[in-house]
């Protein structure tokens, strides 16, 4: 809703339109855009943690500390001449002064949400120029270590996302997912597909949805295993990559990252209990369970574009209205 999102529109549509999104308006000076803290002011919260990992770790420490000292920090020199006793965000992502910010990051994937191989050829190239940043400070060899453990925490957070994806999946093709999508206030496309289906990983019509198409991940109007299976990936697992990639290794483990992830797992099993014991007492005195009329309806989402869509075009979707390929990435 226009009132909830308002926030979001500050950040997704600034960066790639103004050079003033990182050199201040009213202050447009390199000397202030090289600072991390210019970073902040979108690359933080709970879905994308880049500065909540950076603030803490031993990198972002020894800029706190000595960031207000020239001779530690002298942010009149351009990048590719700094002399700085710690990396800063720009120093590590901006190499050079080069803008292309993904240019000098390692294997994305979606923030860390999808599963891959993060060894395979396909990342070499990009794991060897993510260790060319590092060794303006380091060995070769201990930023390989570092990637090789960043590694190993996602291969383990791939696992936990895996299992919490799979327990609300098989309550799905069970019919005990609560609600069901067709029982839901459509998506902001005009759809009714689950909300964790994901491309041809799920086809079906149990799932909703023609063959290849995804749904969209809800926040509100959905199953507490929906939302719980969202926040796991989207929230905890982010954690682990963002915090492993930075050096906040306790942001990656105790603070919320492996931990969060093995807590929602557990919440996420001992849910999708409760709804089988229901279903199965609920089979056994005869109640046919019909869900409430507020489920259609959604909390506010009668704001969002679905419930246009589906009343003013039946049988479409907002993919079906597009003029032409790539419009909607601009309207």
């Amino acid at each position: 809703p226009p009132g909830d999102t308002a926030g979001c529109t500050f950040c997704h549509t600034s960066s790639e339109e103004r050079c003033s999104t990182c050199h201040q308006r009213h202050q447009f000076d390199p000397r202030v855009a090289r600072r991390s803290e210019q970073c902040k002011t979108c690359h933080w919260g709970k879905d994308h943690r880049d500065w909540e990992a950076y603030d803490i770790s031993i990198h972002g420490t020894v800029y706190q500390v000595n960031k207000t000292d020239p001779n530690n920090f002298d942010f009149s020199k351009k990048l590719s001449d700094a002399d700085y006793v710690g990396p800063t965000c720009q120093y590590c992502h901006m190499r050079g002064g080069h803008h292309n910010v993904q240019r000098l990051s390692t294997v994305y994937t979606s923030m860390g949400m999808s599963n891959a191989d993060r060894g395979a050829p396909l990342w070499s190239e990009k794991r060897d120029t993510w260790v060319s940043v590092c060794d303006d400070s380091h060995s070769p060899r201990f930023a390989r270590e570092n990637l090789q453990a960043m590694d190993e925490a996602c291969k383990d957070a791939g696992i936990k996302y895996t299992e919490t994806f799979k327990i609300a999946e098989n309550l799905q093709l069970d019919g005990m997912s609560e609600p069901m999508p067709k029982d839901l206030a459509p998506d902001w496309s005009g759809q009714h597909i689950w909300s964790l289906k994901i491309g041809a990983y799920h086809d079906g019509p149990e799932y909703g949805g023609k063959p290849g198409e995804s749904g969209e991940f809800r926040m509100s109007n959905c199953s507490d295993v929906g939302r719980l299976c969202f926040e796991s990936v989207g929230y905890w697992q982010t954690y682990i990559f963002k915090g492993m990639a930075h050096g906040s290794w306790n942001d990656a483990t105790y603070c919320d990252g492996s931990f969060g992830m093995d807590r929602w797992l557990v919440a996420v099993k001992g849910a999708a209990e409760q709804a089988r014991r229901f279903a199965a007492i609920e089979k056994k005195v005869g109640i046919n369970w019909v869900p409430q009329e507020f489920w259609r309806k959604g909390d506010w989402l009668n704001q969002l574009s679905g419930m246009k869509i589906v009343k003013e075009y039946p049988g479409k979707t907002i993919f079906d209205l597009c003029p032409e390929p790539g419009w909607l990435d601009t309207h």
